[in-house]
């Protein structure tokens, strides 16, 4: 140790000096970033220390059958929802809780009474929505149950067996339909007819799992859903006039569509190119449709799913074309939109937009498991559902590729992978702002390919004044700044792990695992971050705290730069320093007089014994700069000090 210590001292005392930056205090401690107790927490029987569902992991289930009416003059929907909800868990259950979403679009709820007085995206206040419950039954007997806000509590006369419990719960209701329903569902008039696009639409089981029992959080608007995974069926009575589209496969066509309307269907369902399955100038007329009055109803089946949505109208345009699938299977990319919606920069290359994402995340994440994907136009701006998605109607060019892939990539998170997105907005949200990164660049040859990200200029958004956590309830993170912190920061996290740490095989190979392991289940945030660790070989929980857990900044610098013995020709001895809380892996530029450059990338654990690491460059050029992080690949929030000169460098004349 002694020898090392003197070498090091004598080899230091050679040097000569250059230019320094100016002395900055730094705020850094690699005590609090690499705590070695942070993410580090015991396995469970049900949850594998690797991040995997253990040997005993279980999972509840619901299957439904629903029958609905559709009201389109006083817009309203009645009918009854039957729930077959099977008990894996080790625990007796005395009592079940149902989620009664469309309580919230009410001025008394929780929801309407925590809503801003300028309201908001998520506000409702002046409708007088939610549930009539008209009754109540288990396994066909009248049933205890009251309700709370947005959750109905159902008390059983007899537990409900742990492991094999199974139990039916019937339930009778009816509610108005909000016109606009916190951008999750509403009805917009169109040129010719109203588009209702029905969502929360019938009471749903909330979740018992292995992690907090019962999850009973209320629907306040900001936070999505947990849902658990069943089989479903449901038919939705509506005037004969109306088409109806909705997660799922329709069981009973030669009921809704005309002959030749199946015919066009066939065709499409075997097309790359969009195939026009009722046009603009047959809206409305009575070809269009199997009969002329009465009503018709749409008989839908959808299997290993979380949720159902539909939409119905009589102003649809219905096209639709084929969706390639990596394993030869085949589902329909469809899209229905009213008339003024349509053309060639808008909803007529809706198709086209829907087949191109679902294609693309099939071939590189996990392929698409429901058997139709269809776009609405109306007048929710964006929001998803499995097997369907609500867009804005007048959007158009780069703005309808962009809502269109966002929402289908929701498909993969939470649709596939059944996150809990009332308490952890980012593992939807934020996965999927990541894949559409992506995406975009592929889409059409890169007909939509945005400008390279600069995290130098990002950094002033990600970590501005005021901002919270990205591991925080979305019901609790200012309304301003949902967008970076459930989307933004966590998707451009995702995509420096993949760019800049891991690199795109080891963290393709270990997010395909974590999706692989996780489809149709239930993870945690630290089933997420175990998994990446596990499958890529990796200790992140560095990248975990400092990025998802707290607000931290990021400030690298190049602090020194002296030449051995003060000639260039004996190489040059670096020193940079890391002057906030956050760490990154460091890259750094060297570029010499006559314009030749050399980087190196060094591994953030450079930074595990402090804030500042000297290197040396085997240079025998002089330096005409030295950068850290030269393409901004990394959110440093101050580029001032990014970049060494020599003081009295000038640069030569040209011949």
């Amino acid at each position: 140790m002694k020898k090392i210590l003197f070498g090091a001292f004598a080899l230091m005392s050679t040097f000569g000096t250059m230019a320094q930056q100016t002395p900055q205090k730094s705020n850094y401690s690699q005590h609090d970033l690499f705590n070695p107790l942070f993410n580090y927490t015991l396995s469970t029987p049900t949850r594998s220390g690797t991040g995997s569902p253990g040997a005993t992991y279980w999972q509840n289930s619901a299957d439904y059958k629903i029958n609905v009416s559709l009201d389109d003059v006083k817009n309203t929907i009645d009918g009854d929802v039957e729930i077959t909800y099977k008990n894996a868990s080790p625990d007796k259950l005395n009592f079940l809780w149902l989620q009664l979403d469309q309580n919230q679009f009410n001025p008394k709820s929780r929801g309407g009474l925590s809503t801003p007085i300028n309201g908001g995206r998520y506000g409702n206040v002046g409708f007088e929505g939610g549930y009539q419950v008209k009754s109540v039954t288990i396994d066909g007997k009248s049933a205890d149950f009251y309700v709370t806000d947005t959750r109905m509590q159902i008390k059983l006369a007899t537990p409900l067996l742990e492991r094999t419990g199974s139990t039916k719960i019937k339930v009778t209701f009816s509610f108005n339909i909000p016109k606009y329903g916190s951008d999750r569902l509403g009805m917009q008039e169109a040129k010719n007819g109203t588009v209702f696009e029905l969502a929360q639409w019938y009471p749903r089981m909330c979740v018992y799992d292995d992690v907090e029992g019962w999850n009973v959080l209320p629907y306040l608007g900001a936070g999505e859903f947990y849902l658990e995974y069943g089989n479903f069926e449901y038919a939705v009575t509506v005037p004969s006039s109306h088409i109806v589209v909705g997660s799922g496969e329709l069981t009973n066509p030669t009921e809704c569509w005309t002959s030749e309307q199946q015919k066009r269907l066939a065709e499409a369902s075997n097309s790359d190119k969009t195939v026009i399955i009722l046009g603009k100038e047959e809206v409305g007329t009575d070809n269009s449709r199997p009969k002329k009055d009465g009503k018709i109803t749409w008989k839908f089946r959808c299997n290993m799913a979380r949720d159902v949505a539909f939409a119905t109208s009589k102003a649809f345009i219905i096209d639709a074309a084929k969706i390639n699938l990596p394993s030869g299977k085949k589902s329909l990319a469809m899209s229905a939109y009213p008339v003024e919606s349509a053309g060639d920069k808008a909803w007529t290359r809706s198709t086209e937009y829907v087949k191109g994402a679902i294609e693309y995340y099939s071939k590189w994440l996990y392929e698409y498991s429901y058997p139709v994907a269809t776009n609405v136009a109306g007048v929710v701006g964006g929001m998803e559902y499995p097997g369907i998605v609500f867009c804005g109607s007048n959007s158009q060019g780069e703005g309808l590729w962009g809502v269109t892939d966002h929402e289908f990539g929701h498909n993969w998170f939470p649709m596939i992978v059944g996150s809990n997105e009332r308490k952890f907005a980012w593992m939807d949200e934020g996965f999927n702002t990541f894949i559409n990164f992506y995406s975009t660049d592929d889409f059409n040859k890169g007909e939509y390919k945005g400008a390279k990200i600069d995290m130098h200029q990002m950094s002033k958004q990600l970590f501005r004044e005021g901002t919270e956590p990205i591991m925080n309830i979305p019901d609790v993170l200012q309304a301003n700044g949902l967008g970076f912190e459930a989307y933004y920061k966590p998707g451009l996290g995702l995509k420096m792990l993949r760019e800049q740490i891991l690199g795109t095989e080891r963290f393709d190979y270990a997010f395909r695992e974590y999706i692989k392991r996780w489809a149709f289940k239930h993870p945690t945030p630290y089933d997420f971050f175990k998994t990446m660790e596990d499958a890529a070989g990796e200790d992140l929980s560095w990248f975990w705290r400092g990025w998802f857990y707290e607000t931290w900044k990021l400030d690298q610098s190049v602090k020194d730069v002296q030449y051995i013995e003060q000639d260039p020709k004996n190489g040059a001895i670096i020193t940079i320093e890391n002057l906030e809380k956050l760490a990154m892996p460091a890259i750094v530029e060297m570029e010499m007089v006559g314009g030749t450059k050399e980087r190196v990338t060094l591994p953030v654990e450079i930074w595990q014994r402090g804030g500042s690491w000297t290197f040396k460059s085997a240079t025998t050029l002089p330096l005409k700069s030295v950068t850290i992080d030269p393409d901004h690949v990394f959110p440093d929030y101050n580029s001032k000090n990014n970049t060494w000169k020599p003081l009295n460098y000038k640069a030569p004349k040209a011949n």
